[in-house]
């Protein structure tokens, strides 16, 4: 552990009984921290209340009580999603209380470097190629953070020999103080979550935030092909390990050799190479041979790679991990092929930019199921795809009309808006007869809502799940 005592004898309050709050509840009561637990919802709501307060930390349930925040406080610790504009927080933040996610806990508790990954898209599949390819390098990661396992609950798991390979949001880095990967990955920035941030700049910086405190023996993966990637560049200290699909990076990097160009993406054979500080090239596997379709899973495993190799892993052992696997749930996710129609799951694509990317990585006639949540986008964004991929629109959710009426502007009839039923299950259950219906055999029925989930569904994975339950009973 690094600094395990610093936490003892002071009053923490923890905001939001979710997977994140409840264990770090319990990591900071079992260093000696003065734990208070905080959540909106009731106590009836709150099952985990009872476990934690027969350890001994106390929990306060529906609302926010006057004192909950008072100069006492010595640190709030709070659910990524919860808003800065959440009185408890307004509070903390005017009496000077440091007010961080549970993602500054776990970097003050862990032995283990880190390998922190962000982006807008991709996060997922990245970081789960990069767990598996320490693993086959015999580097002991232990893959945690968004992903699933709670940071602190990895990073007091890890020992100096593991990586801890984290998954982060924006949400998770904004309330990032000391936090400082050994390797930062930023995969690409797309205009969402403004709702919780405010602007795009919010958005941009609290990505950044992931290489805010590195130094020069800390290492930087940035996509190349990105501009506002490309744009943190010269504000890095580390050293820097971009990864390109258009270019031939001419300093160390990751890229694909030849490089993409608009209208020869299939006339060549394509490798990818890892070129070190020295510029000696080393081949590590053929775009054909990755084991996940489409352009985007490759810029993923592009930044796997130079991920991996900025922790110690040798080139050559990479390649089996980036043959084998086969993707992650809700991303792309092969479901079922039902009368001749291919059923896919990409729950996970909550912007537009990940259904466009979705929309590209298939070559057959798609009728896509999209909309969710509305945080105020026009979804023109779309409009190309839906011109080039797509030959019906199932639209539902807050967003519905918009969706739809770009699928009406990029000259599609067959579009179908589906109201609320009795529960967001039997809407997206109506939505997917109303697709099977429009889709011939040889087509592709994709659920790619290019929103979050939060208007139906408690969460993507819920979304995801109830689509295939779905699709297995159509």
């Amino acid at each position: 552990m690094k600094h395990p005592e610093q936490y003892r004898g002071r009053q923490v309050v923890v905001l939001g009984l979710a997977k994140s709050g409840v264990q770090v509840a319990k990591t900071l009561h079992h260093y000696g921290a003065i734990v208070t637990v905080n959540d909106r919802k009731t106590r009836e709501e709150s099952p985990e209340a009872s476990e934690l307060e027969a350890l001994g930390i106390s929990v306060v349930c529906g609302g926010h009580p006057e004192g909950l925040i008072s100069p006492s406080v010595e640190l709030v610790v709070k659910n990524p999603g919860i808003p800065y504009s959440a009185p408890p927080v307004i509070q903390a933040l005017e009496l000077g209380i440091d007010v961080v996610t549970e993602v500054e806990v776990a970097y003050h508790l862990s032995q283990a470097p880190i390998i922190g990954i962000t982006g807008s898209n991709g996060k997922t599949t990245t970081t789960t190629w990069i767990g598996k390819m320490l693993d086959a390098a015999g580097l002991h990661p232990i893959v945690a953070g968004n992903i699933g396992t709670p940071l602190c609950e990895a990073a007091e798991q890890a020992a100096a020999e593991n990586w801890l390979v984290a998954e982060l949001s924006s949400f998770q880095l904004k309330g990032t103080e000391d936090f400082k990967p050994k390797v930062g990955v930023l995969l690409n920035v797309a205009e969402t979550h403004l709702d919780y941030h405010g602007s795009m700049e919010d958005y941009v910086a609290s990505k950044a935030k992931l290489f805010a405190n590195q130094t020069a023996d800390d290492i930087a993966v940035v996509n190349w092909d990105d501009p506002v990637c490309r744009e943190l560049v010269p504000h890095l200290k580390a050293r820097l390990i971009p990864f390109s699909m258009t270019e031939e990076l001419r300093t160390e990097g990751v890229f694909v050799t030849p490089s993409y160009i608009a209208g020869v993406e299939d006339e060549l054979e394509r490798t990818v190479v890892y070129r070190d500080k020295e510029g000696h090239i080393s081949p590590i596997i053929t775009v054909e041979e990755i084991g996940l379709p489409g352009r985007f899973n490759v810029e993923d495993a592009l930044a796997a790679i130079a991920a991996s190799i900025a922790a110690g892993a040798e080139s050559e052992r990479l390649a089996e991990p980036l043959r084998t696997f086969k993707g992650v749930e809700h991303r792309l996710e092969f479901v079922e092929v039902k009368h001749g129609v291919t059923y896919y799951n990409n729950s996970k694509a909550t912007n537009g930019k990940a259904t466009i990317m979705a929309l590209g990585a298939l070559n057959k006639p798609i009728v896509l199921i999209a909309g969710g949540l509305d945080r105020g986008s026009d979804y023109m964004e779309l409009l190309s795809s839906f011109e080039k991929n797509v030959k019906a629109v199932v639209a539902l959710g807050q967003t519905k009309e918009k969706i739809a009426k770009v699928a009406q502007l990029a000259g599609l009839t067959d579009i179908v808006i589906v109201d609320n039923v009795d529960s967001a299950a039997s809407t997206l259950r109506k939505a997917i007869s109303e697709a099977a219906e429009l889709a011939d055999p040889g087509d592709i029925v994709l659920l790619s809502p290019a929103c979050a989930s939060w208007d139906m569904f408690s969460s993507y994975e819920e979304r995801g799940r109830i689509f295939k339950e779905a699709v297995h009973t159509l």
